[in-house]
């Protein structure tokens, strides 16, 4: 009996040993799966399929906001009835200002939806567009140095109110463009940079924010083909842009062009986000624009210069044929730390448009808001820093959801971005200067895909 009992106290020992050791081994693989960036996919699976029932719950729960979808819906609705003349369609919110292949987007909305009666038809129409942009995002995640954790999705995908509200209560055109516009980015990605210029282009005819991301996509084009090389790629995006106008364009050019392309559109100082803490008459001075625009130009010329462009190598060596030059430019797609600089210049790019931007709205945070995540955490970071930058997100995003917009709020966005910024500037190098192949032997051809 005494032996008996033994082996049963031996035994419950070794299954409670067994138990401790499954327990830990389970805590091991969670925490893994929240740190390490190998398991970005199943992060985003899973949070794929819990973004569709929250989704679902906020259309269901969560009262719809009527700002800009009758506007959408009556300006689409002239053109549905022959008026071909840009200067003519409006809505209740005023003129179109937008270029044409929003029309053509919105107008298969308003068929889709009985003339833009079923509002929540549209709602799930623009749930379904939120889980795909998010699949986008995800993927060009995934495609870079995986440097992000994944538990930082969670930040990016179910905390955000503000998001959520943008894509299925307001129904805004903004995410339409910014889908677009990430698949295009996937096609870079893909060494498809004719496709991706033709997408980035429709992007633009979606809304013009997307030439934010234009600065950085000159430079690539520029580093991956030359001047000569890229020209090809400049004309699919400006193409586009005449063939979606067409229409317009042999009726009223000059009406189309100066209302679907008004960069100097004045914005009433009652929704601003961003620049709550000046004065209403220095707002709207064209002195403060003239300065905003001096300050993202200057910007961009000081990032291209010493951030995306080689150390020691003439910016000018940009314009030469990539086989021509000294030490010759790899083809950009060749690993995921390339596919990763792709991403940082494009991401940067739009970042330093926003940061000067002479106003946001609250419709405009879906301008950046993914692309914040990698902003953040493309820099080398130590354990004890993933905390600030967790805590910068939370201060971005309560800014914007901050309404109506105080100085306080203001003030911190731009604290905020300044972070970002200098975090952009002192955090991330140079792109490495590659090895020069031994003489006699020739530079590898760009692949086939990226003609």
């Amino acid at each position: 009996s005494g032996r008996k009992h033994g082996t049963e106290r031996r035994g419950a020992a070794m299954a409670a040993g067994r138990g401790a050791a499954v327990l830990r081994r389970v805590w091991r693989e969670r925490r893994a799966a929240l740190l390490e960036p190998r398991y970005t996919p199943l992060v985003a699976a899973c949070l794929c399929l819990a973004e569709g029932g929250v989704n679902l719950w906020v259309i269901r729960r969560v009262p719809y906001t009527e700002i800009d979808w009758k506007a959408y819906m009556a300006e689409v609705e002239g053109f549905a009835n022959g008026t071909l003349d840009y200067t003519q369609l409006k809505g209740d919110t005023g003129p179109l200002v937008y270029p044409a292949g929003f029309v053509y987007i919105f107008l298969g909305l308003y068929y889709a939806t009985g003339r833009g009666a079923d509002v929540r038809l549209a709602q799930y129409l623009f749930a379904g567009l939120y889980l795909l942009n998010l699949l986008l995002v995800f993927r060009i995640y995934y495609r870079t140095s995986k440097v992000v954790p994944p538990y930082v999705f969670f930040f990016m995908c179910c905390a955000s109110y503000r998001i959520h509200s943008i894509f299925v209560l307001r129904l805004f055109n903004d995410p339409v463009a910014m889908a677009i516009l990430f698949l295009a980015i996937n096609l870079f990605l893909e060494e498809r940079w004719s496709w991706g210029c033709f997408f980035f282009s429709l992007a633009v005819s979606v809304k013009m924010n997307i030439l934010l991301f234009a600065p950085g996509l000159l430079f690539l084009l520029l580093h991956q083909f030359g001047l000569l090389g890229c020209i090809p790629k400049l004309c699919i995006c400006a193409l586009l842009q005449v063939i979606l106008g067409l229409p317009f364009l042999l009726v009223n050019p000059v009406g189309y062009l100066t209302r679907s392309f008004d960069l100097g559109r004045q914005f009433q100082f009652k929704w601003t986000v961003n620049w709550r803490f000046l004065p209403e008459e220095v707002f709207q001075h064209r002195a403060f624009h003239a300065t905003l625009l001096l300050a993202h130009l200057a910007g961009l010329g000081l990032f291209a210069l010493h951030r995306w462009h080689r150390p020691k190598e003439s910016i000018l060596a940009l314009l030469k044929d990539p086989a021509e030059r000294k030490p010759p430019s790899p083809p950009l797609t060749v690993n995921n730390i390339l596919c990763a600089q792709i991403v940082f210049v494009l991401f940067s790019s739009n970042f330093l448009g926003v940061c000067c931007s002479r106003s946001l709205h609250y419709q405009f945070y879906v301008w950046y808001f993914h692309t914040l995540p990698y902003l953040l955490w493309c820099t080398p970071t130590a354990k004890l820093a993933h905390m600030p930058k967790v805590l910068l997100l939370g201060v971005i995003e309560l800014c914007w959801n901050t309404y109506p917009s105080t100085v306080c709020s203001s003030l911190s966005l731009h604290i905020c971005h300044g972070l970002v910024l200098l975090q952009l500037w002192y955090g991330t190098a140079p792109p490495p200067v590659p090895h020069t192949p031994p003489s006699g032997r020739r530079p590898a051809a760009i692949s086939k895909k990226a003609q």
